[in-house]
C-alpha cells in the first residue's frame, strides 16, 4: 500500500469523489470483505459490492485474498494506498501551465508550480515504485513570522540570492571538462527546484520562533 497516490484519470478521479467511496476508501485502509464494509458503511451488502466494483475498476481498490467459506468464496479488499491525491493530469484540458507566465509575485503562478510539482511527483513515485527504486526527493516545511512588510520583501530578496548561488555553484550545464572517474560533466539527472513564500492560514496558531522541518530521501543510485 502506497501512503499517498496521485490519480491522474479523470474516471477514476470521478469515482473517488463520491461521498460514500470516499468512506469505503477510508474503511479499506485496513483489508476488509464486503460484509464487513457494509455493516461499517450502512449500506445494504448488493449496493456496497456496486461501489467495490466501480473503485476496483479504477485500481483503488485491490484484493488482498479470498477467503473460502463452505459454498462461498469471500473477497478480502484493501485500497491501494492510505491517502489519494487528484492530479491536475485528470483536469488536463484546463489544468494550470506554469509556461503561461512567470510572475515570482503571483499567487496563480505558485498554484500552477505546486500543480504542476503534484502531477510530475505522482508520475516519479509510480515510476519509481514500478522499478522497485527509491525516489531522490528533499523538502523543507517552516512557518515564519514578519514584523513588516519590508522584512518579508527583504527575506524573500535574500532567500532567491542565496538558492541563486546555490544554483550557480552546483547546476552542471554540461560545457565542463570530464571529472575525475572520466564522466563528461553534463550527464547528471535533471532536477525539479520550486522554493515558496506564502501567508499561512489564519486557523493556524503563530510562531515566536521559526518552525522547520526538513524532509529527505535519497535514491540507490
Amino acid at each position: 500500500m502506497l501512503d499517498i497516490e496521485v490519480i491522474e484519470d479523470p474516471a477514476a478521479a470521478e469515482a473517488s469523489l463520491d461521498p460514500i467511496r470516499t468512506r469505503i476508501l477510508l474503511e479499506l485502509a485496513e483489508p476488509g470483505s464486503a460484509t464487513q464494509l457494509a455493516a461499517k458503511v450502512g449500506l445494504a451488502r448488493q449496493k456496497l459490492n456496486y461501489h467495490l466494483k466501480a473503485l476496483e475498476r479504477h485500481g483503488l481498490v485491490e484484493l488482498v485474498e479470498e477467503r473460502r467459506k463452505g459454498n462461498v468464496t469471500e473477497r478480502i479488499l484493501r485500497a491501494t494506498a492510505a491517502s489519494y491525491l487528484i492530479s491536475p493530469a485528470a483536469l488536463a484540458s484546463v489544468a494550470p501551465d506554469p509556461h503561461r507566465f512567470s510572475d515570482r509575485f503571483s499567487a496563480f503562478w505558485l498554484l500552477a508550480l505546486a500543480g504542476r510539482m503534484v502531477q510530475e511527483m505522482g508520475q516519479l513515485i509510480a515510476g519509481a515504485a514500478a522499478a522497485r527504486e527509491k525516489l531522490a526527493t528533499f523538502a523543507i516545511d517552516g512557518e515564519i513570522s514578519f514584523r513588516t512588510a519590508a522584512d518579508r520583501a527583504a527575506f524573500a530578496e535574500e532567500l532567491g540570492v542565496a538558492v541563486t548561488r546555490l544554483v550557480d555553484k552546483y547546476h552542471d550545464d554540461g560545457t565542463g571538462a570530464p571529472d575525475g572517474t572520466g564522466t563528461p560533466t553534463g550527464s547528471g539527472r535533471k532536477h525539479r527546484l520550486v522554493v515558496a513564500l506564502h501567508p499561512a492560514l489564519k486557523a493556524s496558531a503563530s510562531k515566536a520562533s521559526p518552525k522547520i522541518t526538513q524532509a529527505k530521501e535519497q535514491d540507490n543510485d
